[in-house]
């Protein structure tokens, strides 16, 4: 194995799967009219209704410049609302709206759309996220 070729790197599949799949999701998220960073935020924010902007970053890997421009174009949306923290206003807060969580219904056919639009099963799915999942944990724990 010759580590300085392109074809023997561990990462380079990771980084050109990433790619891929991210641009996969481009046609099936236009029917609820999101970009692929805006799902991830919106798939937080079905779960945990509101946090703060720190929090969504730290969940999603992604710092507040990155978060920010996204975040705005949600609220001028009306999918989300933020707003300074009362007890530190230095935090800023989003929450989920009424319409946001109305998006959610629209957004429940997306996982499975995705599933079978790569012609995997959910057993071949859920192996691909765990692989990753623990790779992901390895070097957060290393980069620590």
């Amino acid at each position: 194995m010759d580590y300085l070729k392109l074809e023997d790197q561990a990462c380079f599949p990771v980084y050109a799967l990433s790619r891929v799949l991210t641009a996969h999701y481009k046609p099936i998220l236009e029917g609820i009219e999101l970009t692929y960073p805006q799902y991830l935020v919106m798939l937080i924010l079905w779960e945990h209704q509101q946090l703060s902007v720190k929090e969504i970053g730290e969940k999603l890997l992604l710092d507040s410049g990155t978060l920010t421009p996204l975040l705005k174009k949600l609220e001028a949306r009306k999918l989300v609302s933020r707003n300074r923290s009362s007890e530190d206003e230095r935090v800023v807060m989003i929450k989920l709206t009424e319409d946001g969580a109305a998006l959610k219904e629209k957004a429940r056919a997306i996982p499975e759309s995705f599933k079978c639009s790569l012609g995997l099963t959910i057993e071949e799915m859920v192996a691909l996220r765990d692989s990753i999942k623990l790779i992901l944990e390895r070097t957060k724990q290393i980069n620590k």
